[in-house]
């Protein structure tokens, strides 16, 4: 009995230590991650209006469709860009943890150098996808409609990758609110341009859907100033060290960004290009499986907005302690962010569950497309925890320095398991967008459950890495 009891109190001491530990990472996260979720959201909440203020254009069902298909095409280009400066979040919450600035200053010149350069090959690239969707057989009138919004988004890829830069040296560094104040103004920005643009109002000619691209592209401008103006500000506050030295691109540190950059954009790349292989396939299903489609998307993807955002805070704080050569506040910030992103998800799972026709019919009051758009919702649904479980263990690893692994991760899964198996349950059975989005589910579930598993390893790996180092072996 005595044993038992010894065992139990052990087993209770664990757990409060335990408990204890996340209770004291719990606040420096929230304060990363806040600010940051709340921006993510303002980011998306982005594409919900302009989904919102197309869907009450005549033929809302083709609207919708046409700008699902044009923005999932520029994301899947200009986030794959965007992902190439990653690196950022590794290395200049490095550099801060040790507190050498020069070295977070070198990071994000060669940041910039980066971006300057690829701004025209994905404006290229942008203007190719119209050729390609109609070589695969989308639907004629919905790439006729889609050409014109998407040549209007491409021109915002200069501010988007400005901003972007800016952004990642910003949160690596700890100054997060002003990227949650550029979101929500800029969102302020986009409503009211949608409104002037797509239906011609204060004079302006009425656009349609290209007027949506303008006023998304006017947005992102407004977005990159702000963050410029940030970082001259916090430069003279807190003295960055921006003005320290002459200002000169290090090709080493263009490589060091690269090497963790392409495998962290290449994990995007397979994750929003598999949704934007599903948004072009529903585009062959027709106009209205594609705008249930999009509705889908357009929740899922605001709810995965909160696991985003925390996965950057889980990026920082993991990758600061370990420039402290902190390994056990890293893994503790590591996993306190992965119990927040996935605890979100799981009741953003029931609220699909049980409001589906609800949420649908704030998109569009067409009775075809809110039957749709329900039926994936609760596909959603059942993808939600493990979608936040992936998203946050992402930028755990990722500030550990490893963005290989869920690179292969994704591709995999979604690409060599998901996408395969979603194309023959809804074309060759039969089942349509539905079918789809299964092969989707089933990717996220083992991308989630598999990361998860490679951030415990990876953690237990350094634990025992500084036993041996401290005991001399």
């Amino acid at each position: 009995m005595s044993g038992s009891k010894t065992r139990t109190h052990t087993f209770m001491a664990f757990f409060q230590s335990q408990f204890d530990a996340v209770r004291r990472e719990l606040r420096p996260t929230l304060e990363i991650a806040l600010p940051l979720v709340v921006a993510e959201l303002g980011w998306m909440s982005m594409s919900i209006v302009d989904t919102i203020m197309v869907g009450r254009l005549p033929n809302a069902a083709l609207s919708i469709g046409a700008v699902a298909l044009g923005s999932g095409l520029f994301y899947t280009t200009a986030i794959f860009g965007s992902g190439l400066l990653l690196g950022l979040d590794t290395l200049v919450s490095h550099a801060f943890g040790r507190k050498d600035l020069d070295d977070a200053r070198d990071s994000l010149v060669s940041s910039m150098a980066i971006a300057l350069g690829l701004t025209p090959i994905l404006m290229f690239i942008v203007s190719l996808w119209p050729f390609l969707m109609r070589k695969i057989g989308v639907e004629a009138e919905i790439v006729r409609q889609m050409v014109p919004f998407l040549s209007a988004l491409n021109w915002s890829t200069p501010p988007l990758l400005l901003y972007f830069g800016l952004r990642r040296y910003l949160q690596a560094v700890s100054i997060v609110k002003p990227i949650t104040f550029a979101l929500i103004s800029a969102n302020v920005i986009n409503a009211v341009g949608n409104w002037i643009f797509i239906y011609g109002h204060w004079g302006a000619p009425a656009m349609g859907l290209p007027g949506s691209g303008w006023s998304t592209c006017a947005a992102r401008v407004y977005m990159a100033l702000v963050l410029l103006g940030t970082l001259l500000y916090f430069d003279r506050k807190r003295d960055l060290r921006l003005w320290a030295t002459r200002w000169r691109v290090d090709l080493r540190r263009v490589r060091q960004l690269l090497a963790l950059g392409f495998p962290a954009a290449s994990q995007i790349l397979f994750e929003i290009g598999v949704f934007s292989a599903a948004t072009a396939l529903c585009g062959k299903l027709g106009a209205v499986p594609l705008a249930g489609h999009q509705i889908a998307l357009n929740c899922a993807a605001f709810t995965y907005m909160v696991p985003l955002g925390t996965s950057s805070a889980a990026a920082v704080r993991v990758g600061q302690a370990l420039g402290r050569g902190d390994i056990s506040g890293a893994r503790r910030a590591g996993w306190t962010a992965i119990l927040l992103g996935a605890g979100f998800m799981a009741c953003a799972g029931v609220l699909f569950v049980c409001f589906p026709r609800q949420i649908a019919r704030l998109y569009t009051p067409d009775p075809q497309v809110i039957r749709q758009g329900a039926l994936l919702l609760l596909v959603a649904a059942a993808f939600q925890l493990f979608d936040g479980l992936q998203t946050v263990t992402t930028g755990a690893l990722r500030g550990a320095g490893d963005t290989r692994t869920p690179m292969v991760a994704n591709f995999v899964a979604y690409w060599i398991i998901g996408l395969p198996v979603g194309y023959v349950l809804g074309f060759n059975l039969g089942w349509g967008a539905f079918g789809l989005w299964i092969g989707l589910c089933l990717g996220l579930i083992l991308i989630g459950t598999f990361l998860l598993w490679i951030w415990h390893r990876r953690m237990q790996e350094r634990v025992v890495g500084v036993r041996l180092a401290v005991s001399g072996e």
